[in-house]
């Protein structure tokens, strides 16, 4: 057969495009619909989701001998992904599934550092209730949603300064534990007259160390612009290290004025092991300048108590400033200083971008 001329060749490669293209979209098309409930089972939904951020900074804690200029991901919220699912099975009841991952987007890593699994945020199925929320696996604590709830800069280890004197290590942090648990069961009674109660329990899954179990108890009462946060919770940790025994105990409020909502906490924590306690107090403002944009201030002191006398003080205090270029992208300014009891103090000026989706 005589080879195709040039001139064909192109017109019949111009015609049989469109149709290559098509073939080429079908298994993007077909994920895409797959993604959203099917006209064969409408009662089946999963939803993509999660947030972006980067911020940069510039930090000295105090007690430290020198500062760093970091450029990290996260900021006011670490960075994260995830997957939800939900199932009707009819009479109040549905199965419900969600799988979330944090990520690096400064380095485009998996996880907050290098010892997260692929779903180290939360990982559970479970079933809600005209009762409530039953969930298994592995889970956000419901302590850590309280301190959230009760501080202007909510889920930041890089701001808040009742976050940060209670997981950041550079700060002494006081709580014992991570933010996430696993091999939890848990159940989130249904709203009574706003009062939701919450009970997470967490088996060791460690061979020999049954008594290496997490507990949580929590009560939360919401009532138009007030509301209020209990915890308590008992943390055991015995892997690969001394045993470590922690209770932990969180009460707060915040109450929404319109032109501010103010927030208020009291958290104490006694590691019985290693005989170590801490009183924590915070106070926070968020004051709407505009409709887009308010203006953030907290602070918090830490107490905290040793053998032989080591006591210590800590106050940390932050003022920011937060702009929404829309409903999902807003971009944040912070300033933070820091004192810790005979050390010199310290200052972190830090801007940053969030996007969700």
């Amino acid at each position: 057969m005589a080879p195709m001329k040039p001139a064909r060749r192109e017109r019949r490669r111009r015609r049989l495009a469109p149709r290559y293209l098509a073939m080429a979209l079908i298994p993007i098309w077909t994920g895409v619909v797959h993604a959203q409930p099917s006209s064969a089972d409408p009662s089946a939904s999963i939803q993509l989701y999660g947030l972006v951020g980067t911020y940069v900074a510039q930090s000295k804690v105090s007690g430290s001998s020198q500062g760093s200029v970091v450029l990290g991901g996260g900021g006011l919220t670490t960075s994260f992904w995830g997957l939800r699912g939900k199932e009707d099975l009819g009479g109040g009841y549905a199965a419900i599934f969600t799988l979330e991952s944090f990520f690096r987007p400064n380095t485009g890593q998996l996880g907050r550092n290098t010892t997260d699994g692929l779903f180290a945020r939360n990982a559970y199925v479970g079933m809600t209730t005209p009762y409530g929320v039953f969930r298994f696996g592995e889970q956000t604590t419901r302590t850590y949603l309280n301190q959230i709830l009760l501080n202007p800069f909510g889920s930041s280890v890089v701001f808040s300064p009742l976050v940060v004197q209670s997981y950041t290590a550079a700060y002494n942090n006081t709580v014992v534990g991570d933010t996430v648990w696993s091999n939890v069961a848990s159940s989130e009674s249904a709203p009574f007259v706003g009062v939701t109660g919450t009970v997470q329990y967490g088996v060791s899954g460690t061979p020999g160390s049954q008594g290496n179990d997490n507990l949580g108890l929590h009560l939360n009462y919401e009532n138009g612009p007030l509301q209020i946060a209990l915890s308590a919770q008992r943390v055991r940790v015995a892997v690969n290290a001394p045993a470590v025994q922690q209770y932990l105990y969180l009460a707060g409020a915040t109450y929404n004025a319109n032109f501010a909502k103010v927030y208020a906490a009291i958290q104490t924590t006694n590691t019985t092991t290693t005989r170590v306690g801490s009183r924590t107090y915070e106070l926070g403002l968020s004051i709407p300048v505009t409709l887009t944009s308010s203006v953030l201030a907290e602070w918090a002191m830490t107490k905290r108590s040793a053998p032989k006398n080591q006591n210590s003080i800590r106050n940390t205090a932050s003022v920011g400033y937060d702009y929404y270029l829309s409903k999902r992208t807003d971009v944040y300014a912070v300033y933070s200083y820091d004192k810790l009891s005979a050390k010199p103090s310290g200052s972190t000026y830090g801007a940053g971008i969030r996007h969700t989706f």
